[in-house]
C-alpha cells in the first residue's frame, strides 16, 4: 500500500502559516464575549394551565396559515392561466391536445407574474414531459398539475388550523372537529340524519387512525393524510352526481357508513350497544373461528370483555383489506400467541385446530394439519425456513390467504377449491357454440 505524501512547507512559508493562526487565534477570542448566553434551540410547548401563551399561539399560528392561504391561486387566476395556456400553445398543431414547448412555457410563466412562478421551472417541465418527439408537453398536463399542487396546498392549510400542537399532527379528536365541520360542505351526506353524525365522524376517523397510526400513537401526520388519498376519496362526495356503485366502494359514503353501523347493530343481539364473543362469531357468514374471535378480544381494546363500536371498525377495516400490510400487521398480532414476533408451527396449529373444530361441527371431512402446515410455509417461503416474521407475511404476496386459511372454515375451503372455482369460472366464460 502507499504511503500518502506528507507536505512540506518551506521555512518562510512555515513563518507565514503560523503568524496567520496566531492572528486569527487572537480575533476569535478578542470577539467572543464569555458572557454571552447560549442561544436557544429549542422551546417548549406551552402547558394547558399557560392559557395566554396557548392563546397566542394558536392565534399566530391562525394569522401564518390566513397568509399563506392568500399566497395561493384563486379560481380567477386559474381561469387566467388556462387562457394563457390556450394562447401560447406550440406548433405543430395536430389532433385535438393543444401541446407547449418549453420557450413557449416559459414564455406564460413570465406573462402570467410572480405569484405562478414556482409552476413554471424547469424541473416542472422534466417532471411533465413525456413521449412528444417535439419535445413539447400537455397544456392540459400543466395546467391539472397546477390544480392539483394548489388543492394540496388549501387542504395542507385546512388540515393546519385544526393542528392545536402546530408540529404536523392531528390527534383523534382533531380529526373528529375536522370532519365534523366538513360534512355540511359535502352534497352527498345531506341525507344523514344528525342523530347519526357522531357515528359517521367516528367511523370516518378510524380509515385514517387504522391505516396511518399503525403504532397507536393516537395521532396522524398531516403529510400522510395528504399521501393517502383518503382525502380525496372523502371530497368526492361533493359530487351531487356520484353513481350508486362509486358510493359503495367507498367507506365514507353514507350507504357504506349507514351499512356499517346496520351490521352492528344486528350483531348485538342483546341490544347493550356493545358486542360479546358471541355475538362477533356471527360476523360475515358466521364461520371465523372460536380460537380466532377469542383471540380478538385478547389483544383488543374491550370493556369488561365486550366490544364497543371503534374496536369494532377497526376488526371491519382489517377484515376487508385483508391484502394490506396495517390490516396483516392487525392479524399477526393476534396470531403471535406467544408475542415471539414471528409465527411457528405451534402457532399455525393452534390456530387451525380452530379451522377443524368447525370441520367437525359441520360434519365436513378434517384436513390435516401437517399438510396446511407445508403448504402455509411453501406460500410464504420465510427467509428463516423455521418461522414466519411479519415481513416475510407481508412480502410473500400470499398474506391475504394465509390469513383465510387460519381464521375462516369458508377461508380455508375457498383455497382449497380454488382449482375447481377457477375452472368453473372458464366454463362460465366461454362463448356458446
Amino acid at each position: 500500500m502507499e504511503k500518502t505524501q506528507q507536505l512540506v512547507l518551506s521555512p518562510e512559508d512555515e513563518e507565514i502559516f503560523q503568524n496567520l493562526y496566531s492572528e486569527g487565534l487572537k480575533n476569535s477570542r478578542k470577539n467572543f464575549d464569555e458572557t454571552m448566553p447560549v442561544p436557544k434551540f429549542y422551546t417548549k410547548l406551552p402547558n394547558h394551565e399557560n392559557m395566554i401563551s396557548l392563546k397566542l399561539r394558536e392565534e399566530a399560528r391562525t394569522a401564518f396559515l390566513q397568509k399563506k392561504s392568500k399566497e395561493l391561486l384563486d379560481n380567477n387566476e386559474l381561469q387566467n392561466l388556462w387562457t394563457l395556456l390556450d394562447k401560447n400553445h406550440s406548433p405543430p398543431f395536430a389532433g385535438s391536445e393543444q401541446m407547449i414547448n418549453y420557450i413557449d412555457f416559459l414564455k406564460v410563466g413570465s406573462i402570467a407574474g410572480p405569484k405562478y412562478k414556482a409552476f413554471f421551472t424547469p424541473v416542472v417541465f422534466a417532471r411533465l414531459l413525456q413521449s412528444d418527439i417535439h419535445g413539447r408537453i400537455s397544456t392540459m398536463a400543466v395546467f391539472n398539475y397546477v390544480m392539483r399542487k394548489v388543492w394540496l396546498q388549501q387542504t395542507r392549510i385546512g388540515l393546519s388550523l385544526y393542528d392545536a400542537t402546530g408540529q404536523g399532527l392531528l390527534t383523534e379528536m382533531d380529526l373528529e372537529n375536522y370532519i365534523t365541520e366538513l360534512i355540511p360542505t359535502l352534497p352527498q351526506l345531506e341525507g344523514l340524519e344528525k342523530s347519526f353524525h357522531s357515528f359517521y365522524v367516528c367511523t370516518s376517523v378510524r380509515k385514517f387512525l387504522f391505516f396511518l397510526d399503525p403504532l397507536k400513537l393516537g395521532k396522524v401526520r398531516i403529510q400522510d393524510i395528504l399521501a393517502s388519498g383518503f382525502l380525496d376519496e372523502l371530497l368526492e362526495l361533493r359530487d351531487e352526481e356520484l353513481p350508486k356503485d362509486a358510493q359503495d366502494s367507498n367507506w365514507f359514503s353514507a350507504p357504506s357508513a349507514l351499512r356499517v353501523y346496520g351490521q352492528y347493530l344486528n350483531l348485538d343481539t342483546n341490544r347493550n350497544g356493545m358486542l360479546c364473543q358471541e355475538e362477533l362469531r356471527r360476523f360475515g357468514t358466521g364461520t371465523l373461528t372460536r380460537v380466532f374471535i377469542q383471540r380478538v378480544f385478547e389483544e383488543c381494546m374491550t370493556y369488561e370483555k365486550e366490544m364497543d363500536y371503534k374496536t369494532y371498525l377497526d376488526f371491519v377495516l382489517a377484515m376487508d383489506n385483508k391484502r394490506e400490510p396495517q390490516a396483516l400487521q392487525y392479524f399477526f398480532r393476534l396470531l403471535d400467541v406467544g408475542h415471539r414476533n414471528h409465527l411457528n408451527t405451534f402457532d399455525l396449529h393452534f390456530y387451525f385446530k380452530g379451522v377443524q373444530e368447525l370441520m367437525q361441527q359441520h360434519k365436513q371431512e378434517v384436513v390435516a394439519f401437517d399438510d396446511v402446515n407445508d403448504e402455509i410455509f411453501d406460500m410464504v417461503r420465510p427467509a428463516d425456513p423455521s418461522k414466519i416474521t411479519l415481513q416475510d407475511l407481508i412480502s410473500c404476496g400470499y398474506g391475504e390467504t394465509v390469513i383465510n386459511i387460519l381464521i375462516d372454515l369458508d377461508g380455508f375451503w375457498t383455497y382449497e377449491n380454488r382449482e375447481s372455482v377457477v375452472t368453473d369460472k372458464n366454463n362460465q366464460d366461454k362463448p356458446e357454440t
